[in-house]
């Protein structure tokens, strides 16, 4: 588990240094102005791939093992294309963004929700290392993309060439996602009852395992839109570098996270504790996002305006702000990933439920009198709250006490042997 669990996180550390590109980039080329403009872009585009997953998301994953793969394939892009549609209305009724947004934003919240479709599929028949390399694929073609259109200088440099590097970061691998679902055996057809009776089955799974995600990204997210009203679009474009910067450590416990959900999905077992080699992974998690929280809040502000310019030094209060909640995040992680690989969706659901209300609250209370630092500490006081009502269930459903999370001197060791026995076998 621990060698899947690096070799995901290899991964991921590659997409989180292509994502920062990413970010460096519309935010050195762009300005604080045109970095708000794109993350309120992504942003709108995460909601409707959250509301996609009400037939699909985590969903997929658990059935591709149980069901045939073409049966959950086809319905899963029906509803996509439907929730693209009417998402992209809704947004044009409540924000007036303008035709040429919303044709960018139904275009390429389609695309991105059949990738992650194809991608679900791939990874619940466990070929993750097939995973892992579209995913890095699609970061890297959006970085690269990038790039060569703000070097070309003049129109490139503008919001636009966003959105045309988008439609080649995501078109490409989606492509290439169908080779691997092409070698599976599942036969092509004798659709009628078999589908609709997996759409049923992926419907009534979707419906739990899904509404946690979208309350979990209204917690994420919701104050990017407080800040666009209270205060102003370059204020979300700071807020959204710092956001960025904290949730890029996030990759080590949700490598974590995701393995260890996958072999849940597998598992025969439907209750029981987590084995103690798991518990180790999951302490050694947050002990490496704590140490990594650590480095990033002691960069100077000197650095951050160096790398990003001038109007993004305010955006090292709102790290400080978020560090206790990154390291919180990482022991949510884990214990969510638990009970869904569980299906039990319910606790999931109610521990969302619990942030969002303190991230309405908080975000009401604090935002229009601090501003993006108010933004950052509501979105600690949510993860807080919903992680000690899921460590709480935790506790009720397994034995294992809150504090079996916390890293200690053994933990420390263990890594130390570890990682000399590789140095010596090299």
């Amino acid at each position: 588990m621990l060698r899947r669990i690096v070799h995901n996180f290899a991964t991921r550390l590659g997409t989180a240094f292509l994502s920062f590109g990413v970010v460096w980039l519309t935010a050195r080329y762009l300005g604080a102005a045109g970095r708000g403009a794109i993350s309120l872009f992504v942003t709108d585009c995460a909601a409707l791939l959250l509301f996609i997953g009400l037939l699909g998301g985590s969903s997929l994953i658990y059935l591709a093992p149980r069901r045939n793969l073409w049966h959950l394939l086809l319905p899963a892009y029906g509803w996509a294309v439907v929730v693209c549609i009417v998402g992209t209305a809704t947004v044009a009724g409540l924000r007036h963004p303008g035709p040429a947004y919303l044709w960018h934003l139904a275009g390429l919240s389609t695309l991105q929700a059949f990738f992650s479709i194809n991608t679900s599929l791939v990874l619940g028949r466990r070929r993750e290392g097939t995973y892992n390399l579209l995913t890095l694929i699609q970061v890297g073609l959006l970085a690269g993309s990038l790039l060569v259109a703000f070097q070309a200088g003049g129109p490139g440099r503008s919001v636009q060439a966003y959105y045309w590097s988008s439609y080649v970061a995501f078109g490409v691998p989606l492509l290439l996602s169908f080779i691997p679902l092409l070698r599976q055996p599942d036969r092509r057809r004798r659709w009628g009852r078999r589908l609709r009776a997996t759409t049923r089955e992926l419907a009534r799974h979707s419906r739990g395992a899904h509404l946690s995600n979208i309350l979990a990204f209204a917690n994420y997210r919701l104050s990017y839109y407080f800040v666009a009203h209270y205060v102003d679009l370059p204020s979300v474009g700071i807020l959204s570098v710092g956001v960025a910067l904290v949730e890029a450590i996030w990759l080590i416990p949700r490598s974590a996270a995701l393995v260890q959900y996958v072999d849940l999905v597998h598992s025969s077992a439907s209750s029981g504790p987590l084995p103690t080699g798991a518990l180790r992974v999951a302490r050694l998690a947050v002990l490496a996002t704590a140490a990594a929280v650590g480095l990033l809040i002691a960069l100077p502000v000197a650095v951050l305006t160096t790398v990003f310019g001038a109007e993004f030094g305010a955006a090292r209060p709102v790290m400080v702000l978020l560090a206790p909640g990154a390291v919180i995040m990482a022991v949510q992680m884990v214990v969510s990933s638990y009970f869904a690989g569980r299906a039990r969706y319910r606790v999931n659901n109610l521990a969302s439920v619990v942030g969002l209300v303190v991230t309405l609250l908080a975000c009401a209370l604090l935002i229009p009198s601090y501003g993006i630092r108010g933004a950052a500490l509501a979105a600690t006081l949510s993860y807080g709250a919903s992680t000690a009502f899921l460590l709480l269930h935790f506790w009720r459903d397994t034995g294992a006490v809150p504090t079996a999370f916390l890293p200690g001197a053994a933990d420390v060791r263990y890594c130390w042997q570890l990682l000399r026995a590789r140095i010596e076998a090299k």
